[in-house]
Protein backbone atom coordinates (compact mmCIF):
# COMPACT_ATOMS: atom_id res chain seq x y z
CA UNK A 1 0.00 0.00 0.00
CA UNK A 2 1.32 3.07 -1.15
CA UNK A 3 2.11 5.87 1.76
CA UNK A 4 0.50 9.35 1.06
CA UNK A 5 3.14 11.80 0.99
CA UNK A 6 3.34 14.10 3.63
CA UNK A 7 4.51 18.11 3.16
CA UNK A 8 7.40 18.90 5.03
CA UNK A 9 7.67 23.03 4.29
CA UNK A 10 6.45 24.82 7.48
CA UNK A 11 3.94 27.40 5.66
CA UNK A 12 2.76 25.38 2.62
CA UNK A 13 1.46 27.96 0.07
CA UNK A 14 -2.10 28.27 -0.23
CA UNK A 15 -4.08 26.94 -3.17
CA UNK A 16 -4.40 30.49 -5.57
CA UNK A 17 -7.48 31.30 -6.40
CA UNK A 18 -9.00 31.18 -9.34
CA UNK A 19 -8.24 34.93 -11.64
CA UNK A 20 -6.16 36.19 -9.39
CA UNK A 21 -3.65 36.61 -11.97
CA UNK A 22 -6.30 39.08 -13.77
CA UNK A 23 -7.81 40.47 -10.81
CA UNK A 24 -4.06 41.29 -8.96
CA UNK A 25 -3.78 43.15 -12.59
CA UNK A 26 -7.19 45.19 -12.50
CA UNK A 27 -6.06 46.62 -8.53
CA UNK A 28 -2.67 47.76 -10.01
CA UNK A 29 -4.03 49.52 -12.71
CA UNK A 30 -6.90 50.82 -10.70
CA UNK A 31 -4.20 51.84 -7.89
CA UNK A 32 -1.84 53.67 -11.37
CA UNK A 33 -4.89 55.70 -12.55
CA UNK A 34 -5.94 56.99 -8.57
CA UNK A 35 -1.84 57.80 -8.63
CA UNK A 36 -2.09 59.14 -12.12
CA UNK A 37 -5.56 61.85 -11.26
CA UNK A 38 -4.40 62.21 -7.45
CA UNK A 39 -1.42 64.08 -9.90
CA UNK A 40 -3.46 65.55 -12.64
CA UNK A 41 -1.84 68.21 -13.14
CA UNK A 42 1.41 66.87 -13.99
CA UNK A 43 -0.61 63.78 -16.10
CA UNK A 44 -1.81 66.37 -18.12
CA UNK A 45 1.23 67.66 -19.14
CA UNK A 46 2.88 65.07 -19.73
CA UNK A 47 -0.49 63.38 -21.69
CA UNK A 48 -0.12 67.05 -23.45
CA UNK A 49 3.72 66.50 -24.37
CA UNK A 50 2.97 62.62 -25.77
CA UNK A 51 -0.47 64.12 -27.74
CA UNK A 52 1.69 66.49 -29.66
CA UNK A 53 4.36 64.75 -30.31
CA UNK A 54 1.95 62.19 -31.83
CA UNK A 55 -0.43 64.55 -33.35
CA UNK A 56 2.08 65.88 -36.34
CA UNK A 57 3.03 62.56 -37.81
CA UNK A 58 -0.48 61.65 -37.51
CA UNK A 59 -1.53 64.99 -39.37
CA UNK A 60 0.86 63.98 -42.03
CA UNK A 61 -0.40 60.84 -42.60
CA UNK A 62 -4.00 62.19 -42.66
CA UNK A 63 -2.54 64.82 -45.26
CA UNK A 64 -1.13 61.80 -47.56
CA UNK A 65 -4.19 59.99 -47.57
CA UNK A 66 -6.35 62.70 -48.49
CA UNK A 67 -3.86 64.23 -50.71
CA UNK A 68 -4.63 60.42 -52.95
CA UNK A 69 -8.19 60.30 -52.39
CA UNK A 70 -8.39 63.87 -54.35
CA UNK A 71 -6.44 63.15 -57.37
CA UNK A 72 -9.28 60.63 -58.23
CA UNK A 73 -11.46 63.81 -58.44
CA UNK A 74 -9.58 66.27 -59.61
CA UNK A 75 -10.20 68.25 -62.63
CA UNK A 76 -6.50 67.97 -63.55
CA UNK A 77 -6.11 64.62 -63.78
CA UNK A 78 -3.23 63.15 -66.39
CA UNK A 79 -3.56 64.17 -70.00
CA UNK A 80 -2.91 65.85 -73.47
CA UNK A 81 -4.06 68.61 -75.36
CA UNK A 82 -4.37 67.67 -79.28
CA UNK A 83 -4.53 71.15 -82.18
CA UNK A 84 -4.97 70.47 -85.15
CA UNK A 85 -3.38 71.87 -87.89
CA UNK A 86 -6.19 74.94 -89.46
CA UNK A 87 -8.72 73.62 -91.61
CA UNK A 88 -8.01 70.23 -90.91
CA UNK A 89 -10.35 67.56 -92.45
CA UNK A 90 -13.28 66.13 -89.98
CA UNK A 91 -12.44 62.76 -91.04
CA UNK A 92 -8.69 63.22 -90.09
CA UNK A 93 -10.29 65.04 -86.60
CA UNK A 94 -12.07 61.65 -86.37
CA UNK A 95 -9.49 59.85 -87.10
CA UNK A 96 -7.09 61.10 -83.92
CA UNK A 97 -10.43 60.69 -82.02
CA UNK A 98 -10.92 57.03 -82.77
CA UNK A 99 -7.18 56.59 -82.00
CA UNK A 100 -6.81 58.00 -78.47
CA UNK A 101 -10.15 56.36 -77.55
CA UNK A 102 -8.61 53.03 -78.81
CA UNK A 103 -5.63 53.18 -75.95
CA UNK A 104 -6.20 51.89 -72.80
CA UNK A 105 -4.35 54.41 -70.54
CA UNK A 106 -7.01 56.50 -72.00
CA UNK A 107 -11.08 57.47 -70.15
CA UNK A 108 -11.94 59.98 -72.15
CA UNK A 109 -11.67 61.99 -74.96
CA UNK A 110 -13.24 65.85 -75.49
CA UNK A 111 -13.69 67.56 -79.00
CA UNK A 112 -13.05 71.26 -78.82
CA UNK A 113 -14.32 72.76 -82.68
CA UNK A 114 -12.85 75.97 -83.47
CA UNK A 115 -16.35 77.95 -82.87
CA UNK A 116 -16.66 76.72 -78.85
CA UNK A 117 -12.31 77.49 -78.43
CA UNK A 118 -13.26 81.37 -79.55
CA UNK A 119 -16.56 81.37 -77.86
CA UNK A 120 -14.35 79.97 -74.71
CA UNK A 121 -11.62 82.69 -75.44
CA UNK A 122 -13.99 85.50 -75.63
CA UNK A 123 -15.55 84.79 -72.07
CA UNK A 124 -12.28 84.82 -70.53
CA UNK A 125 -9.86 87.10 -71.81
CA UNK A 126 -12.47 89.72 -72.00
CA UNK A 127 -11.34 90.98 -75.76
CA UNK A 128 -15.05 89.89 -77.34
CA UNK A 129 -15.15 93.33 -78.87
CA UNK A 130 -11.63 93.19 -80.89
CA UNK A 131 -12.05 89.63 -81.70
CA UNK A 132 -14.92 90.19 -83.12
CA UNK A 133 -13.21 92.78 -85.76
CA UNK A 134 -11.64 89.18 -87.32
CA UNK A 135 -12.39 88.44 -90.12
CA UNK A 136 -11.71 84.47 -89.37
CA UNK A 137 -11.54 82.32 -86.48
CA UNK A 138 -7.46 81.97 -85.69
CA UNK A 139 -8.26 79.17 -82.87
CA UNK A 140 -8.16 75.34 -84.07
CA UNK A 141 -9.77 72.13 -83.75
CA UNK A 142 -8.39 70.85 -80.49
CA UNK A 143 -8.66 67.52 -78.62
CA UNK A 144 -8.50 66.97 -74.74
CA UNK A 145 -7.36 63.60 -73.68
CA UNK A 146 -7.50 62.27 -70.16
CA UNK A 147 -5.93 59.49 -69.04
CA UNK A 148 -6.87 57.30 -66.53
CA UNK A 149 -6.23 57.75 -62.45
CA UNK A 150 -3.50 54.96 -62.70
CA UNK A 151 -1.30 56.68 -65.69
CA UNK A 152 1.71 57.62 -65.19
CA UNK A 153 4.40 60.06 -66.98
CA UNK A 154 5.17 57.32 -68.86
CA UNK A 155 1.71 56.75 -70.37
CA UNK A 156 1.34 60.54 -71.37
CA UNK A 157 4.01 60.27 -73.28
CA UNK A 158 3.36 57.21 -75.17
CA UNK A 159 -0.28 58.36 -75.83
CA UNK A 160 1.27 62.00 -76.91
CA UNK A 161 3.73 60.24 -79.55
CA UNK A 162 0.93 57.85 -80.79
CA UNK A 163 -1.25 61.12 -81.52
CA UNK A 164 1.57 63.43 -83.07
CA UNK A 165 2.23 60.96 -85.90
CA UNK A 166 -1.25 61.31 -87.08
CA UNK A 167 -2.08 62.98 -90.08
CA UNK A 168 -3.49 66.69 -89.67
CA UNK A 169 -2.00 67.09 -85.86
CA UNK A 170 -0.29 70.40 -85.47
CA UNK A 171 1.33 70.06 -81.50
CA UNK A 172 1.04 67.31 -79.03
CA UNK A 173 0.75 69.60 -75.35
CA UNK A 174 1.73 66.84 -72.11
CA UNK A 175 -0.13 68.20 -69.31
CA UNK A 176 2.15 66.65 -66.60
CA UNK A 177 3.02 69.50 -64.59
CA UNK A 178 0.63 68.95 -61.61
CA UNK A 179 1.52 65.11 -61.89
CA UNK A 180 5.28 65.78 -61.04
CA UNK A 181 4.20 68.33 -58.73
CA UNK A 182 1.93 66.07 -56.74
CA UNK A 183 4.18 63.51 -57.39
CA UNK A 184 7.11 65.59 -55.62
CA UNK A 185 4.43 66.47 -52.53
CA UNK A 186 3.57 62.86 -51.75
CA UNK A 187 6.89 61.90 -51.73
CA UNK A 188 7.63 64.78 -49.59
CA UNK A 189 4.98 64.19 -47.35
CA UNK A 190 6.16 60.79 -46.74
CA UNK A 191 9.69 61.41 -45.89
CA UNK A 192 9.07 64.13 -43.96
CA UNK A 193 5.97 61.82 -42.38
CA UNK A 194 8.94 59.29 -41.58
CA UNK A 195 11.44 61.13 -40.01
CA UNK A 196 9.08 63.21 -38.47
CA UNK A 197 7.02 59.85 -36.49
CA UNK A 198 10.50 58.56 -36.01
CA UNK A 199 11.79 61.78 -33.71
CA UNK A 200 8.81 62.50 -31.99
CA UNK A 201 7.89 59.18 -31.19
CA UNK A 202 11.57 58.91 -29.40
CA UNK A 203 10.36 61.89 -27.70
CA UNK A 204 7.26 60.43 -26.87
CA UNK A 205 9.09 57.58 -24.99
CA UNK A 206 11.71 59.93 -23.17
CA UNK A 207 8.93 62.02 -21.50
CA UNK A 208 7.32 58.44 -20.87
CA UNK A 209 10.70 57.17 -19.26
CA UNK A 210 11.24 60.68 -17.35
CA UNK A 211 7.52 60.98 -15.82
CA UNK A 212 7.82 57.28 -14.68
CA UNK A 213 11.58 57.54 -13.44
CA UNK A 214 10.18 60.60 -11.29
CA UNK A 215 7.56 58.43 -10.06
CA UNK A 216 9.80 55.67 -8.72
CA UNK A 217 11.87 58.07 -6.94
CA UNK A 218 9.43 59.39 -5.22
CA UNK A 219 8.37 56.01 -4.14
CA UNK A 220 11.53 54.62 -3.90
CA UNK A 221 11.52 53.63 0.34
CA UNK A 222 8.17 52.04 -0.42
CA UNK A 223 9.60 50.04 -3.27
CA UNK A 224 12.64 49.21 -0.45
CA UNK A 225 10.35 47.40 1.69
CA UNK A 226 8.67 45.81 -0.75
CA UNK A 227 11.64 44.06 -2.07
CA UNK A 228 13.52 43.53 1.37
CA UNK A 229 10.25 41.37 2.05
CA UNK A 230 10.90 39.76 -0.50
CA UNK A 231 9.11 41.25 -3.93
CA UNK A 232 10.54 40.41 -7.20
CA UNK A 233 11.66 42.54 -9.57
CA UNK A 234 8.90 41.87 -12.18
CA UNK A 235 6.26 42.74 -9.18
CA UNK A 236 7.97 46.19 -8.66
CA UNK A 237 7.76 47.03 -11.97
CA UNK A 238 4.47 46.23 -12.55
CA UNK A 239 2.89 49.52 -11.43
CA UNK A 240 5.02 51.57 -12.89
CA UNK A 241 4.19 49.76 -16.52
CA UNK A 242 0.69 50.60 -15.64
CA UNK A 243 2.12 54.17 -15.39
CA UNK A 244 3.61 54.24 -18.77
CA UNK A 245 0.72 52.58 -20.60
CA UNK A 246 -2.07 55.37 -18.84
CA UNK A 247 0.44 57.69 -19.81
CA UNK A 248 0.55 56.29 -23.84
CA UNK A 249 -3.15 56.15 -24.02
CA UNK A 250 -3.96 59.86 -22.54
CA UNK A 251 -1.09 61.67 -25.17
CA UNK A 252 -3.26 59.12 -27.72
CA UNK A 253 -6.45 60.87 -26.36
CA UNK A 254 -5.14 64.27 -26.51
CA UNK A 255 -3.78 63.56 -30.04
CA UNK A 256 -7.28 62.74 -31.35
CA UNK A 257 -8.51 65.65 -29.83
CA UNK A 258 -5.81 68.24 -31.60
CA UNK A 259 -6.20 66.79 -34.80
CA UNK A 260 -9.85 67.08 -34.02
CA UNK A 261 -9.42 70.95 -33.33
CA UNK A 262 -7.46 71.58 -36.48
CA UNK A 263 -9.99 69.99 -38.83
CA UNK A 264 -12.51 72.29 -37.68
CA UNK A 265 -10.72 75.12 -38.08
CA UNK A 266 -9.40 74.08 -41.74
CA UNK A 267 -12.55 72.78 -42.49
CA UNK A 268 -14.24 75.78 -43.86
CA UNK A 269 -11.76 77.24 -45.90
CA UNK A 270 -10.62 73.91 -47.38
CA UNK A 271 -14.19 72.97 -48.25
CA UNK A 272 -14.15 76.79 -50.05
CA UNK A 273 -11.05 76.32 -52.03
CA UNK A 274 -12.29 72.38 -53.60
CA UNK A 275 -15.41 74.54 -54.38
CA UNK A 276 -14.00 76.72 -56.63
CA UNK A 277 -11.86 73.42 -58.40
CA UNK A 278 -15.44 72.01 -58.48
CA UNK A 279 -15.25 69.39 -55.70
CA UNK A 280 -16.39 68.56 -52.06
CA UNK A 281 -14.44 68.20 -48.93
CA UNK A 282 -14.81 64.75 -47.88
CA UNK A 283 -11.94 64.02 -45.20
CA UNK A 284 -11.12 60.26 -45.72
CA UNK A 285 -8.34 58.16 -43.01
CA UNK A 286 -10.31 59.64 -40.00
CA UNK A 287 -12.20 56.70 -38.87
CA UNK A 288 -12.07 54.24 -36.16
CA UNK A 289 -9.15 52.38 -37.16
CA UNK A 290 -7.16 55.55 -37.15
CA UNK A 291 -8.52 56.78 -34.11
CA UNK A 292 -7.91 53.07 -32.44
CA UNK A 293 -4.30 53.21 -33.72
CA UNK A 294 -3.56 56.11 -33.10
CA UNK A 295 -4.61 54.83 -29.27
CA UNK A 296 -2.81 51.69 -29.61
CA UNK A 297 0.44 53.54 -30.77
CA UNK A 298 0.46 55.84 -28.02
CA UNK A 299 -0.06 53.07 -25.37
CA UNK A 300 2.77 50.71 -27.49
CA UNK A 301 5.26 54.18 -26.89
CA UNK A 302 4.18 54.97 -23.15
CA UNK A 303 4.55 50.98 -22.07
CA UNK A 304 8.36 50.94 -24.05
CA UNK A 305 9.01 53.98 -22.07
CA UNK A 306 8.34 52.32 -18.85
CA UNK A 307 10.24 49.36 -19.57
CA UNK A 308 12.81 51.48 -20.10
CA UNK A 309 12.53 53.74 -17.22
CA UNK A 310 12.03 50.78 -14.71
CA UNK A 311 14.49 48.26 -16.05
CA UNK A 312 17.45 50.86 -15.46
CA UNK A 313 16.05 51.85 -12.49
CA UNK A 314 14.78 49.66 -10.45
CA UNK A 315 17.73 47.14 -10.84
CA UNK A 316 19.89 49.46 -9.13
CA UNK A 317 17.46 49.58 -6.21
CA UNK A 318 19.32 48.07 -3.10
CA UNK A 319 17.44 47.23 0.66
CA UNK A 320 19.05 49.21 3.11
Amino acid sequence: MAKEKVSTHPWPSPPRARFAWFRDHARVASESFGYLSARLATSLLVWLLIGIALALPAGLFLLQTNLSSLTGDWQGRPGVSVYFERGVAKTHVDAVIAKAEAQASVQQVWHITPEDALEEFQEFSGLAESLDLLAANPLPSSLKVTLANSADVVDLQDVARILGAQKGVDEVVIEKTWLERLAALSSLVNRLGVVLGAMFALGAVLVTATSVRLAIEARLDELRVQKLVGASNAFLRRPFLYFGLLYGLGGGLIALMLLSAVLLLLEKPLATLLGSYGSTLNVVGFDFTFLAGLMLLGGVLGLFGAVLASQQRLGTVEVV
